[in-house]
């Protein structure tokens, strides 16, 4: 059997961030991958997908994209290549074509024995960076129907691989609306379900949004509360990073309706919560305006002004008369945009709560010896993104090393009893 003392399951941007602080701190290491060093970017996602941050900011501290401009919006298969190089940067202890398939703590005895498809190994401690998208969730809403295709995001690669005909996208977050954009600009007629959303501006005043919640602290709000992590946030770097817009969604010919709610007689129903939800979109689009203008005016910063910002296009016809239901004889796809649950059935010991979530402080889980990198809001708001996972990654090497420390301690032996 082999034996390590520290085994990394997923060379993702978790594994790969955790690979290097485990190397800076010393400590025996291997990484597992069942397909190729950040497979999920390169076979994961649409064809045309982009980072949602600028170059200089959505990387890893140790290395810059030395072939794309700072400001730009590297493809994903740029950024898997990105990964690569930082792995044969510091020569990280990756193995790939190696699947996990269970992780048993051993009994009477610390540490685990993990079953992989290329067989055992025994470890001291287990660092899951399997991350945040793992298993698709597609709402059971719909049933099936001669002539109707439904798939979920992560399966949707182009606008020429749809079926001929109307398209509805459920999910109104950074995959649905760059979804729905891209289907619409390839001539095919766009429904676009929207839900609550927060739609940060790409650029204001100069400035990345990327930039502004840095600068604002915005980056670094602690985890709300249990079952409050999730917020959909609207943000794009395609065709080169634009504000997400909805009302400019519309004038480009996507009809916008409420979120999904239920289908019935042959047509799906929607919420008449459409104009709310544009509304709790705007509202926070322009809270961070109104931050970045404090901001400006308190450290007295030379950024162009920006009155035309505040200025929203006229209400679309969508917006003002929604439609409460559609007929599914008149759309030909139904592409969920409905995001992902985790998957940690592997893990065969008590370390997720009655959701499926794991039970964690900052990464360090109620098992002693199991970690987690990549969760949604493991520390802070940054947790899932590129630079975020960086930091998370070196505090649970810490944490490893730390214990690690107290567990190699040979003192002298010493008797409870007093002389």
């Amino acid at each position: 059997m082999e034996t390590i003392d520290t085994l990394v399951v997923g060379a993702g941007q978790a594994g790969v961030a955790a690979s290097e602080h485990l190397t800076r701190n010393g400590i025996p290491h291997l990484v597992l991958e069942r397909d190729r060093i950040a497979e999920r970017w390169r076979t994961g996602r649409w064809d045309s997908l982009v980072a949602n941050g600028p170059a200089w900011h959505d990387r890893f501290p140790g290395l810059a994209f030395d072939d794309v401009d700072p400001e730009a919006f590297p493809s994903k298969d740029r950024v898997a290549r990105y990964f690569e190089d930082y792995v044969k940067a510091f020569d990280a202890p990756v193995r790939c074509g190696v699947e996990v398939l269970s992780a048993t703590p051993n009994e009477g005895r610390p540490g685990f024995t993990v079953q992989t498809s290329a067989g055992e190994i025994a470890c001291q401690n287990i660092v899951v960076a399997t991350g945040a998208f793992q298993e698709p969730v597609m709402p059971d809403l719909v049933p099936d129907r001669p002539g109707l295709t439904q798939l979920h995001s992560r399966f949707y690669r182009n606008p020429d691989a749809l079926p001929e005909g109307p398209v509805l996208v459920v999910g109104a977050g950074s995959s649905g609306v760059q979804i729905a954009e891209e289907i619409v600009r390839a001539g095919q007629r766009v429904y676009l379900s929207v839900g609550p959303h927060d739609r940060p501006p790409r650029v204001y005043r100069g400035r990345d949004y990327c930039w502004w919640l840095g600068v604002l602290g915005l980056w670094d709000i602690p985890a709300p509360k249990p079952g409050m992590e999730h917020v959909t946030i609207a943000v794009s770097g395609a065709y080169g990073g634009h504000t997400v817009d909805f009302r400019d969604l519309a004038r480009q010919g996507i009809t916008l309706v409420g979120r999904t709610i239920a289908c019935e007689d042959g047509a799906l129903r929607f919420s008449d919560d459409l104009s709310a939800n544009i509304a709790q979109g705007d509202a926070n689009y322009l809270s961070v305006l109104d931050a970045a203008d404090e901001w400006i005016a308190r450290n007295g910063a030379d950024l162009p002004e920006e009155p035309e910002a505040r200025h929203f296009l006229p209400d679309p016809d969508c917006l003002a008369n929604p439609l409460s239901s559609l007929p599914l004889e008149e759309i030909s796809t139904i592409l969920w945009a409905t995001g992902y649950r985790q998957d940690f059935g592997w893990l065969k010991m008590d370390v997720t709560d009655d959701r499926g979530r794991p039970r964690h402080q900052r990464g360090v889980s109620v098992v002693p010896g199991v970690y987690f990198l990549g969760l949604p809001w493991q520390s802070r708001r940054g947790s899932t993104f590129i630079w975020g996972v960086w930091h998370d990654a070196r505090h649970v090497a810490d944490q490893i090393a730390i214990q690690r420390s107290y567990r190699d301690y040979v003192g002298p032996a010493r008797s409870t009893r007093q002389a």
